[in-house]
């Protein structure tokens, strides 16, 4: 087998890696514009004005990063993690790309329940995918608050998990998801 083929399977593939480091980015954005957004009343609607198109863009990558996950072989987990250890693992990835796709959801529909113009950028809206319904815009606001904090600890545990396996283990699991090629181990 040559070198090439065996590292390609130790790595996810590009556009994997690509969409990961891009979302992952996005994502941190969207916490920090999150509080943001509830610790300054000045910047409100600047920080929303981003909040929306981003959610949106993030939506849409979720779903293409989906389609991708699942038509791509993956490379394997490293040997040092317990069978418990990939269930975790496979669980988590089901939680976060549920809440991915959840949350911009949720927005959509709160602020349409809210009849409040979706606008993604100048003249291009989103349509409203609810009703004008008060009651409903607010059951979605709280949902759509207990969304982002469940994101902020599944992320949280996502990266501790990683940072174990980096700095304690050292079994490589971290570069499955690097830029370039991974060495062999």
């Amino acid at each position: 087998m040559s070198a090439n083929m065996s590292t390609e399977r130790q790595q996810f593939n590009g556009l994997m890696r690509l969409l990961h480091w891009l979302m992952a980015a996005m994502v941190l954005t969207m916490l920090f514009i999150g509080i943001g957004m509830v610790a300054s009343l000045g910047d409100y609607h600047l920080l929303l004005s981003i909040h929306r198109p981003l959610g949106i863009a993030i939506l849409i990558l979720v779903v293409i990063r989906l389609v991708t996950r699942l038509s791509s072989t993956l490379p394997p987990f490293p040997a040092t993690m317990s069978p418990q250890e990939r269930l975790a693992a496979h669980a988590s990835e089901v939680l976060l790309y549920t809440l991915l796709f959840v949350q911009p959801l949720v927005g959509w529909a709160m602020l349409s329940a809210a009849r409040y113009p979706i606008v993604l950028f100048g003249p291009v809206h989103l349509f409203p995918i609810l009703p004008h319904n008060v009651m409903m815009y607010s059951v979605l606001r709280q949902t759509h608050t207990v969304v982002a904090y469940l994101f902020f600890l599944a992320f949280l545990a996502h990266f501790g998990a990683v940072l174990f396996h980096t700095l304690i283990v050292r079994d490589g699991l971290l570069s499955r998801m690097l830029p370039g090629r991974a060495r062999a181990r």
